[in-house]
């Protein structure tokens, strides 16, 4: 469990920044998203070269996995239109509101029990969201596109946490990120002629960024955090992902010094966020010590 909680980290940490690549290579957000989808497949298959841990899914399997990366890649599209919109730090903060949409499709995608506690973090994370709304109000448009990369960034995800319990988590990213691609590809002539872009052939600087985005952000961390989904549930990894935020605003002051554009009121909502995700994680942690606890007392009467 412990290392499945080290994955989500890692991944959650280089996920970050993906908003900083996402700003400064020059590319429209379809565009980007095509290209980075492009790299890392290429990446995924050089990879596997070594490893051979893709395997080979019969159709029935592939229609599990392929409206997924369909999901993936609108994801992807919405956030990155979000960042070019607003900002990082904006598009960043609209990722906590997964929490809130997963409280409510979880259970009724899974059939099971709504938890009345993570409805109260949930109603947290809505609150500092709220917040930032309000005080950006120049910036609306990339937060309405945020808010619609988390509805489908949670569905996803949702659906990810039963995926991995058939197929190796290499098998689900390579398959779910070339079905993207595919959809994307098809998209991207329709999507030049409603949305015409000055630039579509990325500079060698680009090229170089979008190398290290595809490995660092997308490659590493895509496989990582579905490797956690095996021993953690969606939620708990969606309200992982509130962490996100934090570390990829922090790399936007750095990098681009983003604090110079941001009110007081949204320091506030991104607080009231980063607070309910630690005081979940501890409720969460404490209840699994009992657990552990409860078992070895059961085992130990027996």
């Amino acid at each position: 469990m412990r290392t499945a909680y080290l994955f989500m980290h890692v991944s959650i940490f280089l996920w970050g920044f993906t908003g900083i690549f996402g700003r400064a290579i020059e590319l429209k957000e379809l565009v980007l998203v095509w290209y980075r989808l492009i790299f890392t497949v290429i990446f995924l298959l050089l990879i596997n070269q070594f490893s051979k841990r893709i395997k080979k899914l019969s159709w029935a399997e592939l229609k599990r996995i392929v409206p997924v990366g369909f999901l993936v890649a609108v994801h992807w599209v919405l956030f990155y239109g979000s960042i070019k919109y607003s900002n990082i730090s904006i598009g960043l903060s609209c990722l906590s509101t997964i929490a809130v949409f997963t409280s409510f499709l979880e259970p009724i995608i899974n059939k099971s029990e709504h938890n009345w506690k993570e409805f109260v973090f949930a109603l947290f994370a809505t609150i500092g969201m709220y917040m930032i709304f309000q005080v950006q109000e120049f910036q609306r448009t990339g937060i309405i596109l945020g808010i619609g990369s988390a509805v489908v960034g949670s569905y996803f995800t949702i659906l990810n946490a039963r995926l991995v319990k058939d197929f190796p988590s290499e098998t689900v990213t390579f398959y779910e990120l070339s079905s993207g691609l595919f959809f994307i590809t098809i998209a991207l002539p329709f999507y030049l002629l409603l949305f015409p872009a000055a630039k579509i052939i990325p500079s060698v600087k680009d090229v170089e960024m979008l190398t290290a985005f595809s490995i660092l952000c997308t490659v590493i961390p895509f496989n990582l955090s579905l490797k956690s989904l095996q021993k953690i549930s969606a939620y708990t990894s969606n309200l992982y992902i509130n962490l996100e935020p934090i570390y990829g605003i922090l790399a936007a002051f750095i990098f681009f010094h983003e604090q110079n554009e941001l009110k007081p009121g949204f320091y506030i909502g991104s607080g009231i966020i980063l607070f309910s995700v630690i005081i979940y994680t501890v409720i969460r942690h404490r209840n699994q010590l009992l657990k552990v606890a409860s078992s070895a007392r059961k085992r130990f009467r027996s």
